[in-house]
């Protein structure tokens, strides 16, 4: 028993220091690195509220990058973005509230996309075509076709597209999958995901309003169906809107179910999907997603579930989100805070050593890294733009089943689900004029 306490904690040491010093080059030479102006990666944000000013930030750390524009359709968020890269680069970058005039720009290597999820698909395609590499935020599009198309353009024009499921740059999951892989918990048969949080249940409800002048709502709304202006769909709370997000599902969901599909390096979509659910609770509050959420994900020998209970801060092990990877031998409960092994016990004993749980990291910076040294290298990043479609997929038929109120097969030959019409009827958005699904 002592001998094998002694391997496992040693070999997660060993495999959580191989992937720090093996990801995370640029982070430990920052200080002695000095960059030839060739080296140089001129980056560009569109989208900076929120995630992609925070995946810029981390990218203005690292030795030669230069940023060279922002684009926002919020002149109050433009500006003062601008005015932080300047303070902190010192230099102004160029200011856009229309990314197509952005991307014009041949001297811009790469650009990080913060848009609001029906954003992502057209951005990235556009961005691919201007010949720049891509940072986009999770998940990879608001639909499966937009999913499909931003793989055809990445592997179309040759781009390196890095997507922000950057639980795939650390070590600490890689540490508790790797552990897993190794058959430290026994046969591996079914993880349970959860993502419990107050916000999925949006804002309290108020009536529309004119639009705020520092903002271009029709480039907001962009290909989704023209709306009028109203604070709970747009910045912050636009997520629980089926033209613009999935909810919990989809904004938590691709984090953690991709952990759950890693663990058996998972490549191909489920046998079968279904859920149950609805909205439940909080009446007089905006949303349309779902605010109580239960998929089943069938494979050939495994089982993925999914759970949200928006509006609540609880969850299973005392955790509000999190896996559970259940073996014949024990489970391990993981979540971005810390991990824990669980044996299972047979006369009395565990069947394997209680493990010392891990503590947890953020590994957005060494995702961001990740991109930056692919550009250089031509590699593929971490999250390759396949796994990001599969995951995301995973996470729309969820929301699929139940919108649908049907069990779903996928076709992989004709792409869609079979017979089932009204599943097939959300594969693929309907544009508004004048923009135009990417024809690949």
């Amino acid at each position: 028993m002592t001998d094998r306490r002694k391997f496992i904690g040693n070999s997660s040491r060993l495999l959580a220091g191989a992937a720090l010093a093996a990801q995370l080059p640029s982070v430990m030479h920052a200080g002695t690195k000095s960059v030839a102006p060739s080296d140089k990666i001129r980056i560009a944000l569109i989208g900076a509220r929120s995630m992609g000013w925070g995946n810029l930030e981390n990218a203005m750390k690292q030795p030669g990058v230069e940023v060279a524009a922002i684009c926002d359709i919020d002149s109050q968020i433009l500006n003062d973005r601008v005015g932080e890269v300047e303070k902190k680069m010192g230099k102004k970058p160029a200011a856009y509230k229309d990314f197509r005039k952005l991307l014009d720009d041949k001297s811009i290597d790469a650009v990080i996309i913060g848009t609001p999820d029906h954003w992502h698909c057209l951005t990235t395609v556009y961005a691919c075509q201007a010949g720049k590499d891509v940072y986009v935020e999770k998940p990879l599009a608001n639909s499966i076709s937009e999913c499909d198309a931003m793989v055809k353009a990445t592997r179309k024009y040759k781009r390196i597209v890095q997507v922000g499921q950057q639980q795939r740059s650390g070590p600490y999951f890689k540490e508790a999958i790797d552990l897993i892989k190794a058959g430290k918990i026994g046969k591996l048969r079914k993880v349970q995901v959860w993502g419990n949080f107050n916000y999925g249940i949006g804002a309290p409800v108020v009536p529309d309003e004119p639009v705020p002048a520092n903002v271009d709502f029709d480039m907001w709304l962009g290909p989704a169906p023209k709306r009028s202006f109203n604070r709970n769909r747009f910045h912050g709370n636009w997520r629980m809107f089926w033209d613009y997000g999935g909810g919990l599902v989809t904004d938590w969901g691709v984090h953690l179910l991709d952990m759950a599909l890693w663990a058996k390096d998972i490549k191909v979509l489920p046998k079968s999907v279904q859920s149950a659910g609805g909205n439940f609770s909080f009446p007089n509050n905006a949303h349309e997603t779902f605010d109580t959420l239960s998929v089943i994900y069938q494979l050939e020998d495994y089982l993925i579930t999914w759970e949200n209970v928006a509006g609540t801060e609880k969850g299973p092990f005392g955790r509000n989100y999190g896996l559970c990877f259940i073996g014949d031998d024990a489970s391990l409960v993981i979540n971005r805070e810390s991990w824990e092994l669980i044996p299972e016990t047979a006369d009395g004993k565990n069947k394997v050593p209680a493990v010392p749980g891990g503590k947890g990291e953020d590994s957005h910076e060494a995702h961001m890294i990740n991109f930056l040294e692919c550009i250089k290298s031509r590699k593929d990043p971490n999250c390759t733009i396949e796994n990001s479609r599969l995951v995301a997929l995973y996470a729309h038929m969820g929301n699929i089943a139940l919108r649908s109120q049907s069990r779903l097969a996928w076709d992989g030959a004709a792409g869609n689900f079979g017979a089932n019409s009204a599943a097939n009827a959300f594969i693929k958005p309907h544009y508004r004029s004048p923009w135009t699904f990417p024809a690949l």
